[in-house]
């Protein structure tokens, strides 16, 4: 029989009634940071971001607790954090949305709460993670008429390990959403990546030559779709699934890499079959 997470909050002397549990994911995220990585990155920013909540929804949340779940990057449901709650009125001033760039709070719009981490369950934190149920069910629910089994508690927070650069394979989408340790990996080595439309499946092998590495040479397509190529320039935009190639030694030059470069051109026939028309690419790097 899998662990109930109602049977947790009876452990600590949590009255089921007190407390909501609240499950942030936030589609809308997907222009910003989204509620995990805020909760990773910026803790400050993740609790302004969850203190702000529509006028519609007062009368399920305003409870002594709230127990919060956040959707992490394998879509897993994971526990952040046993919250005291105190509602203190509507929002008082124009605010920007930590999770929507750009966006607005508009003084008056939504409700502002006071939430305090409370020290019961702070073990669990990052940790324990639970079935919220299939399909899309309401984020925030009643934990006396809701009780969530226990997937997994783990002994320590982690994320995954960077995959090493032979089988780092990922969407350009996801650049800003890695963690830090695959940013620093990607960011401190050079060489030759191969970019592939999932929409045309054609390709096109490109070169990273620049002092910030594949992370810094891959900004450039997440920025303007095409990062200066002519043969991206000709598509439409997509998300391109981006690997790499080969890495260059911490001693080869620019025309080293751009010679390797050349070679998996060949290799692949990415000129005559793919997307490298761009003579001028080799400036790029």
């Amino acid at each position: 029989m899998p662990i109930m997470f109602n049977t947790i909050l009876r452990g600590v002397g949590l009255p089921l009634a007190d407390v909501r549990l609240i499950r942030h994911k936030d589609k809308r995220a997907s222009k910003g940071r989204s509620p995990y990585e805020l909760w990773r990155d910026n803790r400050p920013q993740f609790e302004l971001y969850q203190s702000s909540q529509r006028i519609n929804n007062r009368s399920k949340l305003s409870v002594p607790y709230w127990a919060v779940f956040i959707v992490n990057l394998n879509d897993e449901t994971m526990f952040a954090g046993l919250y005291r709650v105190n509602y203190r009125g509507l929002w008082e001033q124009d605010t920007p949305m930590p999770h929507i760039e750009g966006a607005i709070e508009k003084a008056g719009s939504c409700d502002g709460y006071d939430l305090t981490l409370d020290g019961t369950l702070s073990d669990l934190v990052g940790k324990l993670f639970i079935d919220w149920g299939a399909g899309a069910l309401a984020w925030v629910q009643y934990a006396a008429r809701n009780d969530k089994a226990v997937t997994e508690i783990r002994a320590t927070f982690h994320e995954d390990s960077f995959p090493g650069f032979l089988n780092f394979i990922e969407p350009l989408s996801r650049l800003d959403k890695f963690p830090r340790t695959w940013i620093t990996a990607l960011t401190n080595a050079r060489g030759v990546y191969l970019l592939t439309c999932p929409k045309t499946k054609e390709l096109y092998v490109g070169s990273a030559t620049g002092k910030d590495g594949f992370f810094g040479r891959w900004q450039a397509y997440v920025q303007t779709g095409h990062g200066g190529n002519l043969g991206l320039k000709s598509r439409k935009p997509s998300d391109y699934q981006v690997s790499i190639s080969e890495v260059a030694g911490s001693s080869a030059t620019v025309d080293d890499i751009l010679a390797m470069e050349g070679r998996w051109q060949s290799k692949l026939q990415s000129k005559d079959m793919g997307l490298n028309r761009n003579l001028a690419h080799r400036l790029l790097g």
